[in-house]
């Protein structure tokens, strides 16, 4: 390729970029049209005819959401239900029971672990944040504490497992296997958690908060700490009180789609497909997992419930979906358009070069998107986007990239990130400097670890 019509394709993507993000900081204009005038840029401006770029932002909407629409929309309403029905709450009592006495914030990091894997961040945080209180009020310990490892906890999955519609549209934009992106975004997360979740009871003795019902902010910051107390007997009467389902009846809807597909990866791998080894591979299959899922929620949790409201309350979720949908197809469309041009080999040629590892380009795309307008699921789909079509010409792990691509969007979350006024405001800190310590710090140190995992995990992969 000549040098002028590599020029041409540098700045086509370079122009692109730029757009998009003035577009989305700031405009009016909405994520899902700001990457489809990126991709329209990038793809004229790259030399494409105008015609064959309307054509390729088509065919790139819809070859993304074709893989990966029917698990967000089966999702988000598994989620709903969840929500409603108070499975995460048991999900929570057992972890603290579990976990034992003094390490609430251990039990209630795990929970947040596991309980994001279906529902939305943001949700599952305003869910779980009377617990938070209870568990301060009722131990003594700092609220801010509770709340930063139980957020720790969130943000993980949310932003690595899918069928979180983010690391879902990253798997699909990358045709990483979905169950190798469960698995190693559990695994990633893991080290990342426990980061979190260390910095969180650290930051609960230099912020040490109580909930406080009779105070103006509906908080207090006593001069010296409340002696610790068990809070057993809080939580039956809670339980009891609210019926809340069984803890076996919570966790099916989560569990059984994630182990038919690790089922359906094991026996694809092995090369076992025939008799009924066929039929546990159809059953894995994404969309049928989760489906199977979605099942276990309506006749296991939402039983009791009228068939109205259990529809109404799924079609709630159908909703909250559809912008996820719409920004993540526009994602899979800016990638066509850089495959279609010839950027993506160009640039493949390019970075081959450089001494900087192929895996972590979507890594630093997604930091900078994501420092740049604040949403992690747009971040990590936009630097997918961009740089699916580079690595497909590379010797690159796509699974890792993948996973690479969701750890960049964990950066230093503030301003113009919603979580970081969920987490703050339902914290009751409302100084700027503090709310950097509560939700930025963490978030910017679980990135960073995710950055040594994956330099770990690419020696070993």
């Amino acid at each position: 390729m000549d040098t002028v019509s590599g020029t041409q394709l540098m700045a086509g993507l370079i122009l692109g970029v730029i757009v998009l993000i003035l577009l989305v900081l700031k405009t009016k204009v909405h994520a899902f049209l700001a990457l489809l005038i990126a991709a329209s840029i990038a793809g004229i401006v790259g030399g494409m005819a105008p015609a064959a770029v309307a054509d390729t932002i088509s065919a790139g909407f819809g070859s993304t959401l074709a893989s990966v629409g029917i698990i967000i929309g089966l999702g988000v309403m598994m989620g709903r239900i969840l929500e409603v029905s108070g499975a995460a709450e048991t999900l929570a009592y057992a972890l603290i029971r579990f976990v034992g006495k003094r390490k609430e914030e251990w039990a209630m990091g795990i929970a947040g672990f596991i309980v994001s894997i279906p529902i939305f961040v943001d949700s599952a945080f305003v869910i779980l944040n009377p617990l938070v209180k209870s568990l301060s009020k009722k131990t003594g310990k700092s609220v801010v504490a509770i709340g930063v490892a139980l957020a720790s906890g969130l943000v993980i999955t949310h932003s690595l497992v899918p069928p979180t519609p983010g690391p879902l549209g990253v798997a699909g934009i990358f045709g990483v296997d979905m169950g190798i992106m469960i698995g190693l975004g559990l695994l990633f997360g893991i080290p990342l958690m426990i980061v979190g979740i260390l910095y969180a009871k650290w930051l609960g003795n230099k912020i040490y908060q109580l909930p406080d019902e009779n105070s103006e902010t509906g908080f207090v910051r006593p001069t010296e700490k409340v002696g610790y107390s068990d809070l057993s007997d809080a939580m039956d009467k809670r339980e009891n009180d609210k019926a809340l389902p069984s803890l076996m009846l919570s966790l099916l809807p989560i569990l059984v789609p994630i182990i038919l597909i690790f089922l359906n990866t094991t026996l694809v791998a092995l090369d076992l497909q025939e008799g009924f080894y066929g039929i546990l591979i159809f059953l894995g299959k994404p969309i049928i997992a989760v489906a199977i899922g979605l099942l276990f929620a309506i006749y296991g949790l939402a039983r009791k419930m009228p068939r109205g409201e259990t529809l109404e309350r799924m079609e709630e979720g159908i909703q909250s979906a559809g912008i996820i949908l719409l920004v993540t197809g526009a994602g899979g469309a800016l990638g066509f358009v850089l495959r279609e041009n010839g950027a993506g080999d160009y640039i493949a040629n390019m970075i081959a070069e450089l001494p900087l590892p192929a895996f972590l380009i979507p890594f630093f795309v997604a930091t900078l998107v994501r420092l740049v307008q604040g949403s992690g699921t747009v971040a990590m789909i936009t630097a997918a986007s961009i740089s699916a079509p580079i690595l497909s010409q590379m010797d690159v792990n796509m699974a890792l990239a993948a996973q690479a691509a969701a750890m960049g969007a964990l950066v230093f979350s503030y301003f113009n990130d919603s979580l970081f006024w969920v987490v703050n405001r339902m914290s009751g800190i409302t100084n700027v400097k503090e709310q950097i310590l509560v939700w930025s710090v963490p978030t910017t140190l679980m990135w960073f670890t995710g950055l040594i995992v994956l330099l770990v995990a690419n020696v070993f992969m």
